[in-house]
């Protein structure tokens, strides 16, 4: 798990933030040097990866806090690498804690596919997930501190229900 955990950072740290001008009392958070960035949960940020379930192409996350609105979003691996310009599914959780968050991932995956499942802020508290190229992503990943809110989650196997 270590190579797939090291290789997430790298990747996915590459996810930036879209170089606008910001909004009036909007603010922008730089994204750390990809040196210092880890994968996992802050205190105000979290994704609860214990106990993930899946009907078919459908996952239930237990638990997703997070500080402003965003973004559960899942990346996919391909040839043992996260795939940071694309993704597979995304779903809005509003700010604060969600229990049993859905996120509906398009195809059914083999028991044990590898994603990284990941939060995005809302930026523009619009509704939709912005994701732009891939590479300069408008809602961009939450972070706190040198912490990228991301964990590298397989997929379960399917529940049936």
């Amino acid at each position: 798990m270590r190579v797939v955990f090291t290789a997430a950072v790298l990747i996915l740290a590459g996810c930036q933030a879209a170089e606008t001008e910001p909004a009036a009392g909007e603010t922008i958070t730089a994204v750390p040097s990809e040196a210092d960035i880890t994968l996992g949960n802050g205190e105000n940020n979290a994704i609860a990866t214990e106990g993930i379930t899946r009907a078919g192409a459908v996952l239930t996350v237990p638990n997703v806090t997070i500080e402003k609105n965003g973004w559960l979003v899942l990346h996919p691996f391909r040839d043992g690498e996260p795939v940071r310009d694309e993704y597979t599914g995304s779903t809005l959780v509003k700010a604060g804690s969600n229990d049993g968050v859905t996120i509906d991932i398009g195809a059914v995956p083999a028991d044990g596919d590898m994603f990284i499942m990941m939060l995005h802020s809302d930026v523009n508290d619009d509704g939709v997930f912005d994701f732009g190229d891939g590479k300069t992503v408008p809602d961009a990943p939450v972070f706190e501190g040198t912490t990228m809110i991301a964990h590298p989650i397989a997929a379960p196997a399917d529940s049936g229900s």
